[in-house]
This record gives structure tokens, C-alpha cells and sequence, in this order.
């Protein structure tokens, strides 16, 4: 056999291999609106050239961050083998998978015009950087609240427990907001910030009883928090696991609850209008 006739065998089968470990947005292009749901976590919306084609799928590395951030945080929230310490032990999990990984995540979103994807990561990841740096010495966060200049005495002060309080209550509002956009998603992503609503405002209880020295209750929300984390990595990872799945094109699929057809969108509306 000839060096070129084995350098045609060897360029088919390279081929064929890469074909078959297409990602499923490439494979299922143009993609039907459930399937797009599942996939990107954004409702349907039409962009301008062949940028879902040309990158691959950005969602899962960000919700893998998500998960390996938040999943720990849960459970050290709940004191699970002891556990305890504001997760001190694993502050750099919170900056670079729980941060770092989603802001990448979420450049890849925008890249592609996925604009509440984008959003979501871009908030989140942003949230467990400063979730992370907030606990280093080097930042110092309760400087402020200390007349020594001792941060670890200003951040026992009320006044600083206080303000954390006040920020997880604009994190919730947020979130609510979130919320409402997601019910044209998909239920998981819906049970989850549902969920995640409910844990930002457990969190901001937390730091409320704290600065009113009532550090039985605090204890007992701050359980309840973390039980609530918990609870929404469950349908986190039921995403990725689906998204995964159909990255390698696996026979078997995980339905999400698919929710754009139960709730049009204002251009479908609009559409449905112009042909009636």
C-alpha cells in the first residue's frame, strides 16, 4: 500500500473520530428551542452569524465552578465531618473554580449572545471571588470597624456584620429578579434560584441575628442556609450531568423541564399576532 493511500485512511478516520466527538450544539444545529434551553440556560433568542457553530458550548465549565464552589460551601455551612471555619480551607476553590472558572464561562456566553447565561455567571462568579478574598488576612475587610485597626476584631463588630447582611439582601433581589426571567428556561434552573433566593436571604439573617448578638439563632439560620445551598446544587448538577451527556453525544438524555413553550416569549407573541 502506498504512503499516500495510508495517509488518506488515516486523515478519514481522524475525521470520522472528531464527527463523532462533536458537541451536541454543533451536531443538533440549527438547535430546536428545548434542546437550546437545555443547553444554554437562556431562552431562544436569534444572533447574527455562526458563532454557536464555530465555539464550543461554554455553560458547562461554568456550572462545573459553580458546583465545585457552592457544593463544599453547603456543606461546611451545615458542619458536615466537622467542618466549619467559613470554608478557610479552601479559599482558593472559591476564587479560581467558583470565580475564575464562571467568568470564563460567562465570556464565552457573551461571545455567543447569550445574554442572561452571561449575566448569571458573571454575577456568580464575580460573588464567590469576593466570597473568597473577603476571608483572606491580605484584604483586611474589617479594618474599618476596628478603632485598633485589627480586622479580625472589626469583623465580630455589629456594624460590620450588619453590612454583609444588607449585601446578601441586594444579592436576593437579585437573584429574584433572575428568578423571574428563568421561568422561560427550564424548571431546574428555576427550582434552583428559587432555592438560591431563599439561601441569600436565610445568609442575610444570619449576619442580622450576629450583630444583634444572638448567636443561637444565627447558628440555627445559618444550618438552615446551608441546607438550602445544598438543596440547589441538586438541580445544578442534574444540568450538567444533561449538558455533559449531550457534549459526547451519549444515547442516553436528561430531560431539565423545558418551560419556553409553557411561557411565549414577547417576539413569539408578537409573530403569532402578525400571522393571524
Amino acid at each position: 500500500m502506498s504512503d499516500e493511500n495510508v495517509s488518506e485512511k488515516h486523515e478519514a478516520s481522524t475525521a470520522e473520530m472528531l464527527r463523532r466527538y462533536q458537541t451536541a450544539e454543533s451536531v443538533l444545529l440549527p438547535i430546536p428551542r428545548d434542546v437550546f434551553e437545555k443547553l444554554y440556560l437562556s431562552p431562544k433568542t436569534p444572533t447574527a452569524g455562526n458563532l454557536r457553530r464555530t465555539f464550543g458550548n461554554p455553560t458547562p465549565i461554568s456550572l462545573l465552578g459553580f458546583l465545585l464552589a457552592a457544593t463544599p460551601a453547603a456543606m461546611i455551612n451545615m458542619g458536615w465531618r466537622g467542618a466549619g471555619g467559613n470554608g478557610g480551607a479552601i479559599l482558593p476553590v472559591f476564587i479560581y473554580f467558583g470565580g475564575m472558572v464562571q467568568i470564563f464561562g460567562a465570556v464565552g456566553e457573551w461571545i455567543i449572545g447569550n445574554t442572561f447565561s452571561c449575566a448569571l455567571f458573571f454575577t456568580y462568579g464575580t460573588f464567590w471571588i469576593v466570597q473568597g478574598t473577603s476571608n483572606m488576612p491580605f484584604y483586611a475587610v474589617g479594618t474599618n470597624y476596628s478603632p485598633t485597626g485589627n480586622s479580625l476584631e472589626g469583623i465580630q463588630t455589629p456594624e460590620y456584620n450588619a453590612t454583609v447582611g444588607l449585601y446578601y439582601v441586594i444579592l436576593s433581589v437579585l437573584t429574584f429578579v433572575y428568578l423571574i426571567c428563568s421561568i422561560r428556561t427550564n424548571i431546574c434552573l428555576f427550582s434552583a434560584l428559587f432555592l438560591l433566593v431563599i439561601t441569600f436571604a436565610l445568609t442575610a439573617a444570619t449576619f442580622f441575628q450576629v450583630a444583634l448578638g444572638n448567636a443561637e439563632n444565627a447558628a440555627k439560620l445559618q444550618l438552615a442556609a446551608g441546607a438550602f445551598n445544598f438543596a440547589l446544587c441538586i438541580p445544578i448538577w442534574h444540568i450538567f450531568i444533561a449538558q455533559i451527556l449531550d457534549a459526547v453525544d451519549f444515547p442516553i438524555t436528561l430531560p431539565v423541564g423545558d418551560l419556553s413553550t409553557i411561557v411565549p416569549g414577547r417576539s413569539q407573541k408578537e409573530r403569532k399576532h402578525q400571522e393571524e
